[in-house]
């Protein structure tokens, strides 16, 4: 259905990738890995026609539709919600508008009546038809309740407009699909939804994400970016996972068991090539040693940061209280007589659909915010650490380089101190000296965390640690929240990471109160679903 052929791509003297020939398939979904940089969303762009290869082509059967997921929320503030998601299907929305301007207008004569029974036919074959019960049903399933169709994309909430485009793309059963980080802003049951829409859809799926459970759920295929090279494996991202690090074992072995062959044959040919009796022998292992080669791994992408956190005293049996929190903003109430004791044992994961209210919550227990009633009490032994979602603050208007920011939150001042800190977190050579300011959302999530490690905090605190985040700096966290011996409070959605590491769900309902459950994230996953089916 869709081919790539020879294709490359560089920009001045750097090279993406080269030499690419890839198929893909109807039934299939393609996940597209690799590390910040490697190219992902570049080769997105050659795929929809947006960006001209280096080289090379790609092919789409000329009878098949390609749908792909808008970046830009503003593009179409002035349509409506509904409209808007209809145009995912161009020539459908094109079609219903000059049939209805034809039939608007005042002097209709016979060759408007010819030209509109000519569009009447190809409205219905294309669904018009059905096409606002589909883009409300698609709308409805993303969570975009049916009062807001009709309202105008510039009256409604950003987050809301990432989920009208993400229909926009989905809507009118296109043949091919092209998404880039369509779970970005989702919540929990958009995300499932748009796992079912997935297992149903019979067209190609070509999706980049950062969320591994996503991927593992609906791929059937992954697209490796990395070495310079794009390569298909079969199977979903953990397969891909497990294969990849054998492979580089099998190399490591390969070629460590040929570098003490060679240093053998080196040996011996140093040893014995000046004795007239074992010449011949050196001669013949000088001539199996020119056949040796050791292959060297090729130099990959991607770069593995390093996370973890060490509390510099033990934390008493005293953790955390929080008695009858509430807190409205504007009118409206966000938090409802919050109550719940942090226990020894306790790693918690915050959930709701309103992000709002989570915030605020972690606003509170840091003492950001003040609640309208109850309180907040910490145990006297306690030095919570805080990542905010919003820590921008840390980093607008400083002048700082890295090294000098992260200085600020350390008591060793040492250059060579703080370097060890960046360096785990990828920051190496003369980066130390960039300053704050210009750095990527990605690499300030990293300065944060590092500060954290930093504090030898014995309560850690995340609101949304994963956002701007590579597959490989999750999974560095992932390992990080896990082995930490003492308390964690934390949202985000990664579904993987929140299931491996929290052991208690606080839910924070739509009305403000919460639900407590002493239970893994699937288990709770499983009582909503139950919930919802009685």
């Amino acid at each position: 259905m869709l081919s790539v052929n020879d294709l490359s791509m560089q920009f001045g003297s750097s090279v993406l990738f080269s030499k690419v020939d890839l198929q893909f398939t109807a039934g299939n979904c393609y996940g597209i890995i690799g590390a910040n940089g490697a190219g992902k969303s570049t080769f997105i762009k050659i795929l929809s026609g947006e960006l001209e290869p280096t080289g090379g082509s790609v092919v789409l059967d000329p009878k098949r539709r390609m749908s792909v997921l808008k970046q830009n929320q503003s593009l179409y503030d002035d349509f409506s919600v509904l409209d808007t998601v209809i145009m995912g299907h161009q020539r459908l929305y094109d079609c219903g508008k000059e049939k209805d301007a034809i039939y608007e207008k005042p002097d209709f004569d016979d060759e408007d009546g010819l030209r509109a029974a000519e569009l009447e036919e190809e409205y219905a074959e294309l669904g018009g038809y059905e096409a606002e019960s589909d883009a409300g049903r698609i709308l409805q399933g993303l969570g975009v309740d049916v009062s807001l169709h009709q309202s105008l994309m510039r009256e409604i909430d950003p987050r809301l407009k990432v989920k009208v485009l993400l229909a926009q793309a989905l809507f009118g059963h296109p043949d091919v699909l092209l998404l880039d980080e369509p779970t970005n802003n989702l919540d929990l049951a958009s995300v499932v939804w748009l796992e079912d829409f997935f297992m149903d859809y019979e067209g190609t799926v070509l999706v980049v994400s950062h969320d591994r459970y996503f991927l593992n759920n609906v791929c059937t295929h992954i697209v490796d970016i990395d070495y310079g090279k794009i390569k298909m494996y079969v199977g979903n991202y953990d397969f891909w996972y497990e294969s990849s690090q054998l492979i580089q074992r099998l190399i490591r072995d390969q070629n460590k068991k040929a570098e003490q062959k060679i240093q053998e044959l080196q040996t011996f040919i140093a040893r014995f090539s000046a004795n007239k009796s074992k010449s011949r022998q050196a001669t013949s292992r000088r001539k199996l040693l020119d056949k040796i080669t050791v292959e060297e791994l090729p130099a990959s992408n991607r770069r593995y940061p390093w996370v973890g956190f060490k509390a510099e005293r033990e934390p008493g049996k005293d953790r955390l209280f929080v008695t009858e929190v509430s807190k409205s903003v504007d009118g409206v109430p966000l938090l409802n007589k919050v109550n719940f004791i942090v226990g020894k044992e306790d790693k918690i994961a915050l959930v709701g659909k309103n992000e709002l209210a989570v915030t605020m919550l972690y606003k509170i227990l840091m003492g950001e915010e003040e609640p309208d009633a109850g309180e907040v009490k910490w145990g006297a032994s306690i030095e919570p650490s805080y990542f905010p979602k919003d820590h921008n603050s840390y980093f607008d208007g400083c002048d700082y380089d890295l090294i000098d920011w992260m200085r600020q939150f350390s008591e060793d001042k040492r250059e060579s101190y703080l370097r060890g800190f960046l360096g785990r977190m990828l920051f190496s050579g003369d980066e130390v000296y960039k300053p704050v300011k210009v750095l990527s959302g990605g690499e300030k999530v990293r300065c944060m965390l590092s500060r954290m490690m930093l504090s030898g905090a014995n309560f850690l605190v995340l609101d949304q640690p994963t956002n701007h985040l590579d597959l490989e700096s999750i999974a560095a966290l992932n390992n990080g929240l896990e082995a930490f011996k003492y308390n964690i409070i934390f949202s985000c959605h990664d579904h993987q990471l929140t299931q491996t590491v929290a052991n208690r769900i606080i839910e924070i309902t739509e009305n403000g109160t919460i639900i407590d459950r002493l239970c893994s994230y699937d288990e709770y996953m499983n009582l909503a679903d139950m919930q919802q089916t009685r």
